[in-house]
């Protein structure tokens, strides 16, 4: 029996805060409150920090492949920046698989990468790149083998269009799925970026202008006309950038549509387009789709942030070299491999400026890094608060402590951060993952292959 006392806690869950304690037996919670004690394997004295869930994010992009450039992550390296940085688990969006396969190709092949590599827990979400009958009644499958979720794309190759999506829409609802949906309008970006070559306007400069705030407004516009259309299927709009797509969706909730969730990442709250303009071509660092926006916009989603129209920060953790970006992007944007890496420096980025700036609570913090992540994706209760009988993964964090983000002290496998020199007050100094420790003050201490596969099932959508 292995068994763990973390004492002198300030305990921080989606709900509440207070002073106490934590008992941990066989990996999982087993008394949490003001007055818990008792004899245990190893103690740990928190005195003078937080308490709090492991982080849960749930969009990364581990090894993925875009034919010209390779995520420098893989589920070792990226799930050891994901526990040093203060988060328990993930789930990955794999990339796309070879025309004509079907669902469980890209699952089998990412269940393959991730076992015995992954360090925390992780779990997979589908992918969709063409429908058909097949595919459609592969989704029942999915969503039963513990893969609840699937993205599709409005964009790119792979993309789907309405008819297609307003088939997989209505198919995800029958079968208790969600579909995750990357939202901008391919008809316009494809003609603006036609008209940007045409008139040679390819530096980075130029990368903000050719994905503007309408393209994803329109996207978000349409995709929740059709999940309303399809039964008020549950539809989750990942990585939200703009205040013109969240009016779209605050439109939609005060019509009456339920089943709609949110996520934005920390790049779109934190930075602002002025980045493309850096000097000697740095702005290639930030291309990203969708691209960072106005500080109009930031302000927009921090609002939604504390309001709860936003109700997830994830990262699109996808992390390609700057050497990399500038090699086949330097002279022409749209050559860039688009990404940017984030796993690692999610929590401590948003509690400096989510929770020590004032702009929101502590339990809102957890609740949009871990507690809303893990309901939404069907891993909540195991996953996602601070519960009797929950996994024991949490975030031991020194609210006080000061720490200028710098990239040789980071574990990503990647060159560069686009965070870097930023200051920010309050560090995670201790991770664990189901009673066990796997990161102390800033160096992982846990095992490679320790992460288990979350067979989620999502709970009933509202109604």
């Amino acid at each position: 029996m292995r068994s763990t006392l973390i004492k002198n806690a300030h305990i921080v869950t989606s709900t509440d805060e207070f002073a106490g304690a934590i008992h941990i037996k066989d990996g999982r919670i087993d008394a949490i409150g003001p007055d818990v004690a008792g004899e245990a394997g190893a103690v740990i004295d928190a005195k003078g920090r937080l308490v709090m869930p492991g982080g849960v994010d749930v969009h990364t992009h581990f090894t993925l492949d875009t034919g010209v450039a390779k995520a420098q992550d893989d589920f070792y390296t990226g799930t050891v920046a994901a526990a040093c940085g203060g988060t328990t688990c993930i789930v990955d969006h794999p990339g796309f698989g070879p025309d004509g396969c079907d669902l469980h190709h890209q699952l089998n092949m990412y269940q393959a990468r991730a076992k015995g590599r992954a360090v925390i827990d992780y779990g997979l979400h589908g992918v969709l790149q063409r429908v058909d009958d097949a595919i459609l009644d592969e989704l029942n499958d999915l969503v039963a083998q513990g893969y609840p979720s699937a993205k599709v794309y409005m964009t790119y190759a792979g993309k789907l269009g309405d008819d297609d999506l307003a088939k997989v829409l209505a198919r995800m609802r029958l079968a208790g799925g969600l579909t995750a949906v990357h939202a901008e309008d391919d008809e316009m970006l494809v003609r603006l970026r036609r008209q940007m070559i045409s008139a040679g306007q390819t530096d980075v400069r130029d990368y903000a202008a050719s994905r503007p705030d309408d393209c994803e407004a329109e996207g978000v516009r349409r995709v929740l006309h059709l999940a309303a259309r399809a039964g008020d299927a549950p539809v989750y709009i990942v990585h939200l950038s703009t205040a013109r797509g969240l009016a779209h969706i605050r439109a939609a909730r005060a019509r009456g549509q339920r089943n709609i969730f949110v996520e934005t990442c920390p790049q779109y709250l934190l930075l602002d387009d002025a980045c493309y303009r850096m000097p000697d071509r740095e702005g290639l660092k930030y291309v990203m789709a969708p691209p960072v926006r106005a500080a109009a916009d930031r302000d927009a989603l921090w609002q939604g942030l504390a309001d709860g129209a936003v109700e997830v920060v994830a990262t699109d953790h996808c992390p390609f070299d700057f050497a990399k970006k500038m090699k086949l992007g330097r002279d022409d944007f749209t050559r860039c491999p688009g990404g940017i890496p984030g796993v690692e420096t999610r929590m401590a980025l948003l509690f400096s400026e989510g929770v020590t700036a004032g702009r929101i609570s502590r339990t809102r913090f957890v609740q949009v890094t871990a507690t809303r992540p893990a309901q939404i994706m069907g891993m909540y209760p195991q996953k996602g608060d601070l519960l009797p009988g929950a996994d024991a993964d949490l975030v031991i964090f020194d609210p006080g402590r000061r720490v200028a983000i710098d990239h040789g002290r980071l574990h990503q496998n990647v060159d560069y951060t686009p965070y870097e020199g930023m200051t920010v007050r309050g560090w995670p100094v201790l991770t664990m993952v189901r009673g066990r420790v796997v990161a102390r003050e800033g160096e992982f201490v846990g095992a490679k292959g320790f992460g288990r596969f979350v067979a989620r099932k999502l709970v009933p959508i509202r109604k």
